[in-house]
């Protein structure tokens, strides 16, 4: 992506944000929703905004509810930006942040089965030598 696209990209996700945030009229569209990145086409025609919306559960309905209100959204975006046109834009859900809080859950696993093990009694840390009988 070139600079311009990557500025422009960057606009309309705040401007985006900034719409979703002040909050749509739709009963579809629930729950934390942020928009995480917008990538353009090369003729700044097309935006795709991809969207992060939690809890996972309502992940499916709000995205419908986005999609019906993309023309608004547009329409709404229009008078914040200094663009010669405003894209359509496409929403898209972004599955890393559901990705990084499945990672993050399980180091948390991790760190609790830690702690139980070292609380254990009888549990020794040290070299072989000292481990055995």
């Amino acid at each position: 992506m070139s600079q311009r696209t990557e500025q422009a990209a960057g606009l309309i996700r705040d401007a985006v944000q900034a719409v979703i945030a002040k909050g749509l009229h739709d009963p579809r569209v629930r729950g934390l929703i942020t928009a995480t990145r917008v990538t353009l086409s090369d003729d700044l025609r097309q935006a795709t905004v991809f969207v992060s919306v939690l809890p996972d559960d309502k992940r499916e309905l709000t995205m419908h509810g986005l999609r019906a209100a993309s023309k608004h959204i547009r329409h709404e975006i229009s008078g914040k930006l200094a663009l010669r046109s405003i894209p359509e834009l496409s929403f898209k859900p972004d599955i890393a942040a559901a990705r990084q809080a499945q990672v993050l859950d399980a180091l948390a696993d991790v760190a609790r089965e830690r702690e139980t093990t070292d609380e254990s009694p009888g549990t020794t840390w040290g070299t072989p030598e000292e481990r055995e009988p």
